[in-house]
């Protein structure tokens, strides 16, 4: 089993966020529009809490779990990249064609590191379009249905009388050092 939490960096954001909201709240009762970047920052903690306090996910041998969710690994059918890494963030379809989004706030590490446990597990799943298989480069099937190539053909590039020139040329070479005739005057 592999557990990944959520990176520790959300929660101490979150209550940065809070420690500025109150600042700015306390210097809009001398100056109102102080309020407008209190309410932002309130916002802004409340997101950051909502990631800081997500559930764990936690990859074992026969299931995905994420929180008190189990997702057998044979009924995830697609997983689907978004352009979001950390936190990560995947669309995945069940086998029943229902979809769900799954959000991980960790670290750069922690988010490739999940993704690649996910695509690993995921057999029977399409990996962002690509079938499972022709993804991690098992295009051949192994034993009886592998089908046995044939060498390369070889392309002749020059004329039976020009092969036999070039071979009486390496062997002079072989055996003199040069193929000079004049080679004495040097």
């Amino acid at each position: 089993m592999t557990r990944f939490l959520p990176a520790r960096h959300y929660l101490w954001g979150g209550i940065a966020a809070v420690v500025l909201a109150g600042f700015s709240a306390w210097l809009g009762w001398g100056w109102a529009p102080a309020f407008i970047p209190a309410g932002l920052s309130l916002l802004t903690a409340a997101g950051l809490f909502v990631m800081a306090f997500h559930p764990a996910i936690e990859i074992h041998d026969g299931y995905l779990s994420i929180g008190k969710r189990r997702i057998p690994w044979m009924d995830i059918r697609r997983l689907d990249r978004t352009g979001w890494i950390s936190p990560l963030i995947l669309r995945v379809t069940l086998y029943d064609d229902s979809r769900f989004m799954l959000i991980y706030p960790g670290d750069l590490d922690s988010c490739n590191g999940l993704l690649r446990h996910l695509r690993r597990l995921s057999s029977d799943a399409l990996i962002d379009g690509i079938p499972y298989r022709q993804y991690w480069g098992e295009l051949l099937a192994p034993g009886v249905e592998r089908k046995q190539v044939a060498p390369p053909q070889r392309y002749r590039v020059l004329r039976p009388e020009d092969e036999a020139e070039v071979e009486r040329l390496y062997q002079r070479l072989k055996t003199v050092g040069n193929l000079d005739k004049n080679s004495d005057e040097k």
